[in-house]
C-alpha cells in the first residue's frame, strides 16, 4: 500500500460531512458580528493604569495590570545570558524580508546543512493556495532526494559525535531514568528498522504507533521514517474506539504498542485497550496483523498482559537479534513522513498529512532559532509525541540540531509540584518547553514548589499549545525564570508543523501575552468577512498568505476536506480557524479559536479575553469559558472556574470576578454564569476539552461523545451535578 497515492486518490466518503463543515465556517462567520473586543493589554499604558490588580502567587503578592501586558520597565528588553543566533530585530528584518522575496535562495541555504542524496533543483517551491485557480497543491525541496532518520542520527554519529547523548530518559518515579547516546539510538532504531522490514513494512505503508513516553516511542518514529514507511503515532490516552478508527484510516497493519504505563499512582493497561481496537479493526473487517508489544515491565509486566499468539510479539524478545546496521531507505522530498490526526469538526478525525524535506527543514530551524539551540544542549519538550508537538519539538527538531533531549514519562505534578524543576536542576536543563495549562496548574500549587530548587541552568522558557495569559506568563517570567530567561510564546498547529509566530529571544522586546512578530517565510495576514486584508492596528481572521515548508500537504484520504476546512473559507490564503489582533508594533496577540469567539448582543468577545480577565484575579487559578444560548442576547458567557488552593467559593468572590471582568474588558463581557470548578475536563496533555464544557452548559450531557481521553473522566459528572448550584448562585450556600 502506497500512502502517498492513496492520500491522493481516495474520494471522500462523506462529501455532505465537507459541505456541513463549509456552511458551519460561515456561520461561525456571520455569528461573530462586525466589532472585536480590544483586549485590556492592548490599551495604551495611560489607559491600562486604571485596570491594576493585585494578584496573589500563594505566599507572594505582586501588583500586575489586570489582563494586560507586564509594564515594559518590568519587562527586560534583553537577556544578558542568552546570546542569540539573531543579533539584532534588524538582522531578524534583513533575514525575514529575503525569506518572503527569495524563498528558494532562503530555504535552500537553510537546507545546506543537512544530507541529501540527490539535490533539490534551483526553483524548488510550488504552491497555489486558490481553489478558483485549480487543486491545493503544496511542493518545497523539488527534485531533492533525502531521508530525515539519517540527518537525525547518522549524520551525528559519522561526525564524531555519536557518544552524545540524544535521550535523558526520566521515568514516571523518581529513581527510574536511562541514558542513550546517539550511537545507541541509531543502533536501536536499525534493530527495529530490520524488525518492520521483515514483518513486511514497505516504503509508503502506515505503522500505527500506540505507545508511552519511553525513548522507544520516538526510536519507533525514526525507524519508520529510515525505510520510508509513514508513522502515525496515536496518543497513549485515546479510548480503543479512537485508536481503532485512526488504524483503519491510515490501513496500518502493524501496530506498536506496550504492556501498561503509570500516570502518576495510575495504571494504565494499554495492551487491553490496543487488543480492544483490533477487535473493533476486525468487525469492520479490517485485519491487524502483528502488534508489536514492548513489556514496560514497571508498570505492567508481561505475565499480567493478554497475549494473543500469531500475532502479537515481545519487543524485548523480537527485535534485539536484528542487525545494528539498517539501509537507508532515500525518499523524495515530497514522501509522506508522517500522519497525525487532529479534532474535526464533523466528529471524524482529520488525518493532517506532512511530507519530508519541508518539514525537515522548517522543524530544525525553528527548534534552532525559537530556543537558541546549539549541538550538545539539554532541551526538555514536556510533549508527547502523541500531539504534534512531540513530533516537532521532541523527536525530529532537537534531534536534527544534535541537541540532548530530555524525555518524561511521568506528569508534572507527580509526586509533587516540583518535579519539574528537580528535573531540571537535576540534568541542567538549559530551554524548557511546556504549556500554559501545566503553567497554571505549577502556579496554583505555590512559589515554594519552584524556590528550593536552583535553576539557574535555564536560559529560555517556552511556551505551546494555547494562548498564555499575562498572569501565568508573569508567574514563568518572574518565578520559574527568575526574571533573566526569555519567554518564547509560541503560535503554531498541528497542520503547520512548525512555528508560525513567535519572539525570537533577546532579538526584540517581549510582551507578555502576545505571540508577537512571524517567522522566516510566513506571512500573516489579518482579514475581514469578506476576505479583504486589514492593514495597520487591526483585528480579524488570522489567515496565512503563502506556503512554508511544513505545510500540511492534504488530509489523508480526503482531498476535499483539506481544501473546504483550510482554503475555500477565503480563496488564496490558508485559513487558521484564529482570530488574531495586530497592534502599533505590528505584534499578533491571538484572540483564540473562530468557534472560540462568543458574539454578545453584537459584541465580538474573544474567549481568551474573558479568561485572560478572570485568571487576573488573586484568588482566581484557572478559567474556561464558553458560550451559550441567551434567550436575550443571543450568546451568553458561561465560565468555569478553579480557585487557588485553601480559598472557599463564596457569592462575594463571584460578584468580584464579575466585575473584573467588567473592569478590564467591559459591562458586554461580563460572565452571566460562574460555574465553581472544582477542576477541569482535561486530556492526559493537559488539553481543556471545551467541547465538553459546551455540551455541559448546554445541558446538552447526553451528546457529550467519547470522554476517555479525559485525565479526571469524573470531573464531568462533578461539573454537571453542580450546574445548577451555577445556573441559580442565590439559591447556593456559596
Amino acid at each position: 500500500m502506497q500512502l502517498s497515492n492513496r492520500s491522493q486518490t481516495r474520494c471522500s466518503p462523506a462529501q455532505p460531512a465537507c459541505d456541513r463543515k463549509l456552511t458551519h465556517v460561515r456561520h461561525a462567520y456571520a455569528r461573530l458580528g462586525s466589532q472585536f473586543v480590544q483586549p485590556a493589554y492592548a490599551l495604551a499604558p495611560s489607559a491600562r493604569a486604571s485596570a491594576r490588580c493585585a494578584s496573589v502567587y500563594t505566599n507572594r503578592t505582586v501588583m500586575c495590570q489586570a489582563a494586560s501586558v507586564a509594564a515594559p520597565e518590568t519587562v527586560p528588553a534583553t537577556y544578558p545570558n542568552v546570546t542569540p543566533h539573531i543579533a539584532d530585530r534588524a538582522q531578524y528584518e534583513q533575514l525575514y524580508q529575503r525569506s518572503v522575496t527569495d524563498p528558494d535562495g532562503f530555504w535552500g541555504d537553510m537546507a545546506e546543512q543537512f544530507h541529501w542524496q540527490r539535490k533539490w533543483d534551483d526553483k524548488h517551491v510550488s504552491y497555489n493556495f486558490d481553489v478558483r485557480q485549480g487543486p491545493i497543491s503544496v511542493e518545497w525541496y523539488k527534485g531533492g532526494v533525502t531521508n530525515i532518520c539519517y540527518n537525525a542520527l547518522d549524520r551525528h554519529v559519522a561526525a564524531g559525535n555519536g557518544d552524545v547523548p540524544a535521550f535523558l530518559w526520566e521515568g514516571n518515579d523518581v529513581g527510574r531514568d536511562k541514558t542513550m547516546t546517539y550511537a545507541e539510538v541509531l543502533d536501536d532504531v536499525c534493530r527495529l528498522a530490520n524488525w518492520l522490514r521483515s514483518v513486511g513494512v514497505q516504503k509508503g505503508d502506515a505503522v500505527a504507533i500506540y505507545m508511552p513516553m519511553l525513548c522507544e516511542l520516538p526510536i519507533a518514529m525514526l525507524a519508520c521514517a529510515r525505510i520510508g514507511a509513514v508513522h502515525s503515532v496515536v496518543f497513549g490516552g485515546f479510548s480503543a474506539e479512537a485508536l481503532a478508527g485512526r488504524i483503519e484510516d491510515c490501513q496500518a497493519r502493524v501496530l506498536l504498542t506496550a504492556s501498561g504505563v503509570m500516570r502518576a499512582n495510575k495504571k494504565i493497561d494499554l495492551k487491553k485497550i490496543a487488543d480492544d481496537a483490533v477487535k473493533l479493526c476486525a468487525k469492520n473487517n479490517f485485519k491487524v496483523e502483528t502488534c508489536l508489544v514492548y513489556d514496560n515491565a514497571n508498570a505492567m509486566p508481561r505475565s499480567e498482559c493478554a497475549f494473543t499468539p500469531g500475532r502479537d510479539v515481545w519487543w524485548q524478545d523480537a527485535v534485539a537479534d536484528f542487525p545494528t546496521t539498517a539501509e537507508v531507505e532515500w525518499v523524495d522530498s515530497e514522501h509522506p513522513l508522517f500522519l497525525l490526526y487532529t479534532s474535526g469538526s464533523t466528529g471524524k478525525p482529520k488525518g493532517v498529512l506532512h511530507s519530508t524535506g519541508g518539514y525537515m527543514v522548517y522543524n530544525a530551524t525553528t527548534t534552532k532559532y525559537a530556543f537558541n539551540l546549539s549541538p550538545g544542549d539539554v532541551y526538555w519538550c514536556t510533549a508527547d509525541c502523541g500531539w504534534i508537538t512531540g513530533h516537532s519539538y521532541l523527536t525530529y527538531g532537537p534531534l536534527l540540531n544534535g541537541a540532548t533531549n530530555v524525555v518524561f514519562e511521568g506528569v508534572p505534578t507527580y509526586p509533587d509540584a516540583g518535579r519539574c524543576w528537580e528535573v531540571v536542576d537535576k540534568y541542567k536543563v538549559k530551554q524548557f518547553y511546556t504549556a500554559p495549562t501545566a503553567i497554571r496548574s505549577l502556579m496554583r500549587s505555590g512559589d515554594s514548589h519552584v524556590q528550593k530548587h536552583k535553576r539557574d541552568s535555564l536560559q529560555i522558557l517556552g511556551t505551546v499549545g494555547e494562548p498564555i495569559n499575562p498572569e501565568a506568563w508573569r508567574w514563568y517570567h518572574d518565578v520559574v525564570g527568575d526574571g533573566r530567561c526569555p519567554v518564547v510564546d509560541t503560535w503554531w498547529q498541528t497542520e503547520t508543523g512548525g512555528h508560525m509566530i513567535l519572539p525570537l529571544p533577546n532579538v526584540w522586546q517581549q510582551k507578555p501575552g502576545s505571540a508577537t512578530l512571524p517567522f522566516f517565510g510566513v506571512v500573516p495576514v489579518l482579514l475581514d468577512e469578506k476576505g479583504n486584508e486589514l492593514k495597520g492596528e487591526a483585528e480579524g481572521y488570522l489567515c496565512i498568505k503563502n506556503a512554508w515548508p511544513s505545510t500540511l500537504r492534504t488530509v489523508y484520504g480526503d482531498h476535499e476536506r483539506y481544501e473546504t476546512n483550510y482554503f475555500k473559507p477565503f480563496p488564496g490564503y490558508y485559513f487558521t480557524g484564529d482570530g488574531a489582533k495586530r497592534d502599533a508594533d505590528a505584534y499578533y496577540w491571538i484572540t483564540g479559536r473562530v468557534d472560540d469567539v462568543i458574539n454578545v448582543s453584537g459584541h465580538r468577545i474573544g474567549t481568551a479575553e474573558v479568561e485572560s480577565a478572570l485568571v487576573g484575579h488573586n484568588h482566581c487559578a484557572e478559567a474556561a469559558v464558553v458560550g451559550f444560548e441567551h434567550p436575550i442576547k443571543g450568546q451568553g458567557i458561561y465560565a468555569y472556574v478553579t480557585l487557588m488552593e485553601g480559598v472557599e467559593y463564596s457569592e462575594d468572590i463571584r460578584k468580584d470576578l464579575i466585575k473584573a471582568v467588567r473592569n478590564t474588558i467591559g459591562a458586554f463581557a461580563a460572565p452571566d454564569v460562574i460555574h465553581w470548578a472544582p477542576g477541569l475536563p482535561k486530556t492526559r496533555s493537559g488539553k481543556i476539552m471545551r467541547r465538553v464544557l459546551r455540551k455541559i452548559a448546554a445541558k446538552e450531557e447526553d451528546q457529550l461523545g467519547d470522554v476517555s481521553t479525559l485525565a479526571d473522566p469524573g470531573v464531568v459528572q462533578q461539573l454537571v451535578a453542580s450546574r445548577q448550584a451555577a445556573l441559580n448562585p442565590a439559591g447556593s450556600k456559596k
